[in-house]
């Protein structure tokens, strides 16, 4: 997976981190930029290499604030059976125990991304508080 790529998605959902906001896929990949072909997919390996790099860390996923435009502000599919692979979840992948856990895994990353992000991003020094 490309290094750059992943920072550069961690760096373009901070300042959304320390706004509470939730962003589209689409939009996250205009923002930072993904290049085609396969831009979707380029960025949701980049949003899985950075869950699994926060769990393994034991941060709450900044991740979660990446959601579906379609639908009910969710993630897609795939962040809730990564969520199983990691131990953090056990259900559906849609619904109302899906978006109970997302709005969990989504407050915690706001509460601790979005408090302090600056000092948890050393790579990009473009980032201010």
């Amino acid at each position: 997976m490309d290094r750059d790529l992943i920072e550069a998605v961690r760096a373009a959902l901070l300042p959304l981190a320390r706004a509470g906001r939730t962003i589209c896929y689409r939009d996250l990949a205009a923002l930072v930029p993904v290049p085609p072909p396969h831009g979707i997919r380029k960025l949701t390996l980049a949003l899985e290499a950075l869950a699994r790099e926060d769990h393994a860390a034991g941060q709450p996923l900044i991740a979660a604030l990446a959601v579906s435009r379609i639908g009910e502000n969710l993630p897609g599919r795939g962040f809730f059976h990564l969520l199983a692979e990691l131990g953090r979840y056990e259900g559906p992948d849609q619904g109302a125990p899906a978006a109970r856990a997302h709005a969990g895994e989504l407050a915690a990353a706001i509460g601790y991304w979005g408090a302090s992000a600056p000092s948890k991003l050393s790579t990009d020094p473009s980032i201010s508080p």
